[in-house]
């Protein structure tokens, strides 16, 4: 039987036949194809003729769905195509040829192919963060320009050895527990802060001691490897019982035996190696193997266990027979579809809170990719703007991070840790001035708090070899645009002031190619609000654990979000096809604009919702949104906010902290509008959370509406005045709190005229 190419296109959830007609900043791109049914290997050819007449690349006997070539690849159109063998050595016909064109100025990327790439590493210890040959020259600068981070890791050795973490294996969850219930939760996360507080105290001990000479450093850091490796790799810290232990456990673990691999005899060596064994062979068949991850990256947890699996994979190469491959893989990971919830204007689909965890771990790699084999992480288009999403998601000072879990109650400085290693490996001037711009309180830590900070899995080891970096010299973003769009992760903010959140009015919108899939289940087409530091209109609920009741049928549900239900049903909720598409943005001085599309997120319920958002900075916020259904329906326009809201007819005021605003539902002029501060289903009793849901509801059914909203924020002392007005033919007027006139006109794009004492300015 003939071998034929499967070729159907990319499902939600799947990364997709890439490149495919795209214009890459990557040269060479990094080929990704579907896995094929009996493949055991493939061929790959690239040509500049669509016809392949001509080869000028070609890979045979790659054994990954995924492949970066070792060269680099001219400016210009290119074409690529694939087949595949199987295990009898029959080969398929070759797939179609697929198109894309490599950019003026794009980045050389190129992956070494893997004898090169694995010969770079170190044969001997310590390889993970530095080489055995930069040991002196940093042992030299730990006595002079970064004594200080040094005496702070000595410091925090000295606690250690005074309250010494224990070495007990975890407990395994009692039987009967119940999944995700509280008691479950308890053993889950507590295994996991157990797990780091004892293997990142042993990493601490062992690089210091690779620093200064302690050998009780070096015997203490031993001594909590060893209690750990009787663990059992199958059990409470095992990567398939709990991953959220399991995967702390092994790269802190690697990383402890690098650190510390002079002083074990060979017995103890082979007892780590065999607990790495079980886990590394746990990991890659669940990566590799099972989840396809090259097809399928899209697993929230899946997205940093690949180069854990690399950690381990450096720590024992030469020393456990598969791990050479389990490097490989990760390299492959990282130069074909990492990171997958990105675009290359720096967006993260899953909002900031998971954008700096994640993001976080990952340069961890980074810096172990680029000691071990001298790969660059931050020549990658998206690394080169990773921090342009905190600098305009949260000004300096902002409280709430706009979309995805966790993020209501983060803060601009929350950032700043992560934004400073961005800064200084990018060598970006901008982000270093985010840091700058959030100056923090000098003092001396306590023992306490130094122990909670590696109990909670601050590694200050990596402080240490990240001081030795240049250092960058900031630049305030005042010749930066206020506003930008992430388009391929479908979020737009709309910002007046990027250098003070205190003094900022923003508008935040979703509406994404990725969906609501993962942690980024914020519903399309939905928007916030943020002005003069307050959260006004916002985005509701608080994670009580990752898929409670009130997390999936609330957080996840339409409703919970600014946005619009169709007959009180929601988008399709945390789901890869519950997709939107930013159809245009525009930013300048005086106006904003973003419009989205939504229709295809509400499962065959919609034709078309179309919201266009018109920002008049910083004044006035006209919303206009177009929702045509397959049958008459009733439709829900949904508003939220910290504190009660004020309603009036159809004006509602809302007034948090410093600021408020006044939203005119302009049109319908019939909407039936309730509000309440219950959520259903509500959180968990320790959750103690206060906030308010205003519907505004059509009140016949029909098949079309038009939703005209205007907002107009303001500082709490100087409330708008006048009032808003729809005229004949759609036209909206607006007046403008210092004299003059807004005037919309809602068609499709939104045009505007602004009058006031700086005279006229078009849209």
């Amino acid at each position: 039987m003939a071998l034929t190419i499967d070729e159907t296109p990319a499902r939600p959830g799947e990364w997709g036949f890439r490149p495919q007609d795209v214009t890459t900043e990557e040269t060479p791109p990094a080929f990704v194809w579907r896995p094929q049914v009996h493949a055991a290997s493939y061929d790959i050819q690239c040509a500049r003729v669509a016809d392949f007449s001509k080869i000028e690349y070609e890979a045979r006997g790659v054994r990954y769905t995924a492949h970066r070539p070792a060269e680099v690849f001219a400016l210009g159109q290119w074409y690529w195509r694939f087949r595949f063998a199987d295990r009898e050595g029959r080969v398929s016909n070759w797939s179609s040829g697929r198109g894309f064109a490599i950019a003026q100025g794009a980045k050389a990327l190129p992956l070494p192919k893997r004898g090169e790439l694995i010969g770079r590493i170190p044969k001997s210890h310590p390889r993970l963060f530095v080489r055995p040959e930069q040991l002196d020259d940093l042992r030299a600068r730990a006595q002079g320009d970064l004594k200080p981070i040094y005496d702070d890791l000595v410091a925090t050795c000295e606690d250690i050895l005074t309250d010494v973490p224990p070495t007990e294996e975890p407990p395994l969850y009692p039987e009967g527990t119940v999944w995700l219930s509280e008691a479950w939760r308890e053993i889950w996360w507590g295994n996991r802060m157990y797990t780091i507080r004892v293997l990142n105290s042993a990493a601490t001990l062992a690089f210091t001691r690779l620093l200064g000479g302690q050998n009780h450093y070096g015997e203490k850091a031993k001594e909590l490897l060893l209690a750990c490796a009787q663990w059992d790799p199958l059990g409470a810290t095992g990567y398939r019982y709990n991953d959220e232990a399991g995967m702390p456990y092994n790269y802190y673990f690697s990383r402890t035996y690098s650190f510390v691999n002079d002083l074990l005899r060979e017995e103890e060596r082979e007892l780590c190696r065999e607990v790495m064994r079980v886990q590394g062979r746990e990991m890659c068949d669940h990566l590799a193997t099972e989840m396809q991850y090259l097809w399928h990256p899209y697993g929230s947890h899946a997205g940093r266990a690949w180069h854990f699996l690399g950690e381990i994979g450096i720590a024992f190469l030469d020393e456990i027979p598969e791990a050479e491959e389990w490097v490989w893989f990760a390299m492959n990971v990282f130069a074909a579809v990492y990171p997958a919830w990105c675009d290359e204007d720096g967006g993260w689909h899953q909002g900031l809170q998971y954008w700096a965890s994640y993001v976080q771990r990952f340069t961890w790699w980074a810096d172990i990719m680029h000691a071990a084999m001298g790969i660059d992480a931050y020549r990658k288009p998206y690394f080169a703007r990773a921090g342009d999403l905190p600098m305009y998601f949260q000004p300096p000072g902002t409280r709430g991070g706009g979309v995805g879990d966790l993020t209501t109650t983060r803060t601009s400085d929350q950032n700043c840790d992560l934004m400073s290693t961005l800064a200084a490996q990018a060598r970006n001037p901008y982000w270093q001035w985010y840091v700058e711009a959030h100056p923090k309180a000098a003092k001396a830590e306590s023992a306490d708090e130094r122990l909670n900070a590696v109990g909670a899995g601050q590694s200050r080891y990596i402080d240490f070899v990240r001081g030795a970096l240049p250092k960058v010299v900031a630049k305030a973003p005042v010749d930066l645009p206020t506003s930008k769009c992430f388009r391929g992760t479908g979020l737009a903010v709309m910002n007046t002031d990027l250098t003070d959140g205190a003094n900022n009015v923003a508008v935040i919108f979703k509406s994404s190619p990725l969906g609501s899939q993962s942690h980024g289940f914020d519903a399309q087409n939905s928007f916030s609000l943020f002005a003069f530091g307050e959260r006004l209109l916002i985005h509701t609920g608080q994670r009580d654990i990752h898929g409670s009741d009130h997390h999936k049928n609330w957080m996840h549900h339409t409703k919970s979000t600014n946005c619009i239900t169709v007959n009180n049903e929601s988008q399709l909720r945390n789901h890869a096809a519950a997709t939107g598409e930013i159809l245009a943005f525009r930013t300048s001085a005086a106006f904003d604009y973003v419009a989205g599309e939504a229709a295809p997120a509400y499962s065959g319920k919609l034709k078309k919702f179309t919201r266009q958002i018109l920002f008049a900075k910083p004044d006035v916020v006209v919303i206009c949104d177009t929702v045509v259904a397959n049958e008459a329906s009733i439709f829900q326009y949904h508003l939220h906010a910290e504190t009660e809201m004020a309603v009036d007819g159809q004006t509602i005021k809302i007034a948090t902290g410093n600021a408020g605003c006044v939203v005119s539902l302009l049109h319908p002029a019939d909407l039936k509008i309730s509000q309440t501060d219950q959520f259903n289903p509500p959180p968990r009793d320790r959750i103690q959370l206060a906030e308010y849901h205003l519907t505004a509801e059509t009140t016949a059914p029909q098949k079309e509406a038009m939703v005209i909203a205007i907002l107009r924020p303001h500082k709490a002392d100087d409330a708008p005045k006048g009032k808003p007005a729809l005229q004949g033919g759609g036209l909206v007027t607006v007046p403008l709190p210092r004299g003059g006139e807004l005037t919309v006109w809602t068609d499709e794009p939104l045009r505007a005229e602004r009058r006031d004492q700086n005279g006229v300015v078009r849209f």
